[in-house]
């Protein structure tokens, strides 16, 4: 457990830095233009000024020092005396007016966006956001919304958030599990674009408004048709209805849980949690694929690594409730285990393909 939570702070680690270098690297497109009119100035003014202190023998040592100088110069803090030449004065009064004119441009602007990144929000969310692949987008951060996600990172999985007008004791929750939260209208081209909708694998619709969720749904399937579709309906027959005409799972208000969410958006059914003697136990069901680790273990093998209890395998047409402790897993095997929600989980981590 130590090691898959130091190895989680590690992915998050490495996921701000990639995010800190898109996020320089959008602010430095943003800002190029008074960018480079100030490194033109500082340098020309520079290599000038070394070169006129040439001709009236007040020589700086080289041309670096030279631009050394005018940078000192344009801040109000020289690194020279003050020249004799007149043509060198000019250059202590007209500096300082220049880099002032340069840094309304937008260079202090740049400045401060840069060295306090987490102060714009919405920009730095969205920059994190873009360093995911192959992860799960969740709209609306509402109570359901926010144990959503906490199953979500319990589980391991990737998470993007939006949510236009989120409480802003949710959002500090879920930032402190490393997911980033989009303060904006999940609905907009943009908002959905910029949660990584093309690279999404699933996208789960937790809004209390039925259209908008089905409006967000169709968008994203548009956009990403081989994603998994997950929607909250508050009507249950128009759930019904949503999944036999377009294939999304949708749940009811009366039927849903947080954990029955989770696990659909990852391919697998798991019931919401009893407590049995004080441990909360769960029920699901996962297939294995070819690539999975379980492939080639033993039941016995499977129950004493997770501490979960197998309660049936059916392989092709033929189900076997509690099926011997030596009997080897195959792929396409389908399994349920009864356990509880971290063991579930990290049956279900080790389940995925390599």
């Amino acid at each position: 457990m130590e090691a898959a939570s130091q190895s989680l702070k590690t992915k998050i680690h490495w996921r701000k830095v990639k995010a800190g270098i898109r996020d320089t690297w959008l602010l430095l497109r943003q800002f190029r233009w008074p960018l480079l009119v100030f490194c033109l100035t500082i340098s020309g003014g520079g290599l000038l000024y070394y070169y006129l202190s040439q001709v009236a023998a007040e020589g700086i040592a080289n041309p670096i020092a030279g631009i050394y100088h005018i940078l000192g110069l344009t801040f109000l803090n020289p690194t020279e005396d003050f020249p004799q030449t007149w043509y060198l004065e000019i250059f202590y009064f007209i500096m300082p007016v220049i880099g002032i004119g340069i840094l309304a441009q937008g260079v202090a602007d740049f400045g401060v966006l840069f060295f306090n990144r987490r102060e714009r929000g919405k920009e730095w969310e969205m920059a994190v956001a873009s360093t995911f692949h192959h992860h799960i987008v969740l709209i609306g951060l509402g109570h359901l919304g926010y144990r959503v996600a906490r199953n979500l990172y319990q589980m391991g999985e990737d998470v993007v958030v939006v949510e236009q007008n989120p409480k802003a004791d949710l959002v500090e929750s879920v930032k402190l599990m490393g997911i980033p939260v989009i303060q904006a209208d999940g609905v907009r081209d943009d908002t959905l674009e910029a949660a990584g909708i093309r690279k999404a694998r699933s996208i789960i619709l937790c809004t209390q408004n039925d259209s908008l969720n089905l409006q967000i749904a169709l968008k994203a399937r548009s956009v990403n048709p081989k994603m998994q579709v997950v929607v909250r309906i508050f009507d249950e027959s128009f759930a019904q209805a949503l999944h036999n005409q377009f294939g999304f799972i949708a749940m009811s208000a009366t039927g849903m849980a947080a954990p029955a969410f989770a696990a659909a958006s990852v391919g697998a059914d798991i019931t919401p949690p009893i407590t049995i003697e004080g441990e909360a136990m769960s029920l699901a069901k996962l297939n294995i694929p070819p690539q999975s680790r379980l492939v080639g273990q033993s039941v016995a093998e499977v129950e004493g690594h997770y501490d979960l209890s197998i309660v049936l395998l059916r392989r092709q047409d033929e189900a076997d409730p509690h099926p011997q402790a030596e009997r080897i897993l195959e792929a396409g095997d389908v399994l349920a285990v009864l356990g509880g929600p971290q063991e579930i989980r990290l049956l279900m981590q080790d389940n995925r393909p390599a």
